[in-house]
């Protein structure tokens, strides 16, 4: 049963995004008509397939893995850093809660954003490209460990942040690059060189954009490339997903833990 006072600060995080729609909704959705436009409209024939898919097919798991992420990140930072700073946040430590529920609550609200943004990209493809999803659970199962886990690390970042342009360094100058080279716009198999691959893999990103293709479209680079030895190459995805969900429960851990020892709310 969820305490009154976890469904109150759950709401409270929930509202706090949806009623400014303008600033929350409305910009990834601009974005991501332009990104559509421009690759579908104006670039899209020019453009050779990838594994058999329209550019702009192929690059849509991308999209809404930039957009979910980088939405649960921010609101989770956001939230934060913004109760730290009018030192609102106290509020929340000294009520009834345990530190469990504190952050759950947190990033609960913070994945629900990203997940939102999620659908609104997806649906925006969908008004430009047929697009199927092949393995829903698993696309499901994916994007709520994503946003749960970027959630978490946004806790993470409203905690260590000093003022609000360190929310914007973490947000456009780290997380986002990681995205873009997350093989989002292209796939590892136009790699030339083995040692190219093995670079890309070391970003962790790779795994996630990779995770929602396959879920989406069902293709993954992962299998293609041959991450995993012939008779368990099938496997790769599942592994991805069981790998990203022992990340998010970490990241979770440490955030309960930061709540516990007062890390960054008792300056």
């Amino acid at each position: 049963m969820l305490s009154v006072g976890f469904r109150a600060l759950f709401r409270r995080e929930i509202l706090r995004f949806v009623r400014r729609p303008k600033n929350t909704f409305m910009p990834p959705a601009i974005t991501n008509v332009l990104y559509f436009a421009v690759f579908g409209v104006i670039l899209g024939n020019r453009i050779d397939e990838i594994a058999t898919f329209d550019y702009i097919v192929f690059i849509v798991p991308g999209l809404i893995v930039l957009g979910a992420i980088s939405n649960a990140f921010e609101n989770a930072s956001f939230s934060i850093f913004h109760g730290r700073w009018n030192e609102y946040i106290h509020e929340t430590l000294t009520s009834p809660l345990s530190y469990i529920e504190m952050v759950v609550a947190y990033v609960g609200a913070s994945a629900v954003r990203g997940l939102v943004v999620g659908v609104i990209i997806a649906v925006i493809g969908r008004l430009f490209v047929p697009i199927s999803m092949e393995h829903g659970l698993y696309l499901v199962a994916t994007m709520v460990v994503i946003t749960s886990l970027f959630a978490g690390l946004g806790i993470i970042g409203g905690l260590v942040a000093r003022d609000f342009d360190d929310l914007t360094v973490m947000n456009q100058f780290i997380l986002r690059p990681l995205v873009f080279f997350g093989a989002v716009f292209y796939s590892l198999e136009t790699f030339e060189h083995a040692w190219q691959v093995n670079l890309s893999l070391v970003n962790p990103m790779v795994y996630m954009v990779d995770s929602v293709r396959y879920g989406l479209l069902g293709y993954s680079d992962l299998i293609e490339v041959g991450i995993l030895p012939e008779p368990y190459g099938g496997f790769a995805p599942l592994i991805s997903l069981a790998v990203l969900t022992l990340g998010c429960g970490l990241v979770l851990a440490i955030d309960v833990y930061l709540f516990k020892t007062g890390y960054g709310l008792t300056d």
